[in-house]
């Protein structure tokens, strides 16, 4: 199931870049290792395709990020972490805001650095960030960056790939901030720290289907976080008949805040048909375990 190429347009071009934040495309940010949150580019071109890669958290101690030619992701630098200090880690990937690109939105409070490892790693699935900005709100930094496949130019539409960014990203998370692995789903298996309390899927799992003008629904699905889920979601979509136009796909800590813009035959889900996909997707959702096999 392929997105549609028609996606719904921002209120705003990705060329206003917000007061507080830094354009990737202008003057490479140089700021001093002494600051709250340290960056090094000067050794980067102005334009991040070259090197082809989420909004919410807080920390209560001071933590300072280094980063080096050699290691430009930065991890933090703190004498003890406890729960409370983590912030929470968000990954948001964005269909509907802009018609060209995919928007990636990354934050782990203020703990992340520039960030070039986790773009090489995009890079290598055949990805090119065609811009990025950095957006400092109190404690919190937000990276976003615009996304295209290098073989067309375009936005990434394959729910497969789709996927993939997203556990890229995560994996990267893990393996230059460790301590997010006890506020990350993925962290129970391949984080240093399992988070303390596990999710239960039965009561975390939430399915609503809203009206979005005559020719389309919105399905709003929340849900344990696990690897494969994206795909599995698109697959039982499918199975349904329904057709996926665009998605929002937001990993915040241990849950998924899914939004995917649906329609039947060109035109908004009937009541019947949404209680249809509602109750399929509930059912298989809840079960403990996917049953996708390459991930």
């Amino acid at each position: 199931m392929a997105f549609a190429n028609s996606l719904l347009s921002s209120s705003s071009s990705p060329s206003q870049i917000p007061h507080g934040s830094k354009d990737f495309n202008s003057t490479p940010l140089i700021i001093s290792p002494h600051e709250r949150s340290a960056f090094t580019f000067s050794p980067i071109r102005n334009k991040f395709s070259e090197l082809g890669i989420g909004v919410i958290g807080s920390s209560r101690k001071k933590n300072i990020l280094y980063a080096s030619v050699n290691d430009l992701n930065a991890s933090a630098s703190s004498t003890s972490l406890d729960a409370d200090s983590v912030p929470m880690p968000v990954v948001l990937i964005d269909q509907d805001s802009d018609s060209d690109a995919t928007i990636v939105q990354l934050s782990f409070g203020d703990r992340l650095g520039a960030l070039i490892d986790t773009m090489n790693a995009l890079k290598h699935l055949g990805l090119d960030v065609a811009k990025g900005t950095v957006l400092t709100d109190g404690p919190v930094k937000q990276t976003k960056f615009f996304i295209t496949r290098l073989d067309t130019g375009r936005k990434v539409e394959d729910p497969d790939m789709l996927e993939r960014i997203r556990l890229t990203i995560i994996n990267n998370l893990l393996k230059y901030h460790p301590e997010s692995s006890e506020r990350l789903a993925m962290g129970e298996a391949f984080g240093i720290k399992a988070p303390e309390k596990k999710l239960d899927v039965d009561i975390t799992t939430h399915v609503h289907v809203k009206e979005d003008g005559p020719k389309r629904s919105l399905l709003c699905i929340e849900t344990a976080d696990r690897p494969g889920l994206l795909v599995e979601i698109i697959k039982i979509i499918a199975d349904v008949n329904i057709d996926v136009e665009s998605a929002e796909i937001d990993t915040e800590g241990l849950v998924a805040k899914d939004k995917f813009h649906v329609s039947y035959r060109g035109a908004a889900l009937t009541s019947s048909l949404s209680q249809v996909l509602v109750n399929c997707l509930r059912y298989y959702l809840r079960r403990p375990e996917t049953d996708i096999d390459s991930y």
